[in-house]
């Protein structure tokens, strides 16, 4: 079993920054691959960022040189420093776990971001 849950997400103004964290109640965590994923209202849940067990970090095209992934392992925590926010970023990010790194997943709630124009 596996428990995700995020914390972070509020309202903020374009041009503002958020940063999102995440703490996973998993066994092994530091040989877990993670990610952010977002979904907006109307719109398909899209990857955000992820990294794996060796911290090798990967980004979405919209979120590039905005957004930064990261990951502490003795915290057992994922974080996600967003700068620069558009109204495009709006939507509620989600936590993801994959054990291993294998097929197996594990989701957090979500948590609200909302980016005023």
């Amino acid at each position: 079993q596996g428990q995700l849950r995020e914390s972070g997400g509020g309202v903020v103004q374009a041009g503002g920054s958020l940063r999102l964290s995440c703490v996973a109640s998993i066994n092994a965590y530091d040989r877990a691959c993670m990610g952010w994923f977002r979904q907006a209202p109307g719109k398909d849940r899209e990857g955000v960022a992820a990294i794996d067990s060796d911290s090798v970090e990967t980004y979405a095209d919209s979120v590039k040189g905005r957004f930064t992934i990261s990951r502490d392992n003795a915290k057992n925590a994922l974080y996600l420093q967003m700068t620069n926010l558009e109204p495009e970023d709006s939507g509620v990010y989600y936590c993801r776990a994959a054990p291993g790194c294998g097929l197996g997943k594990y989701w957090g709630q979500g948590t609200q971001v909302i980016v005023s124009s």
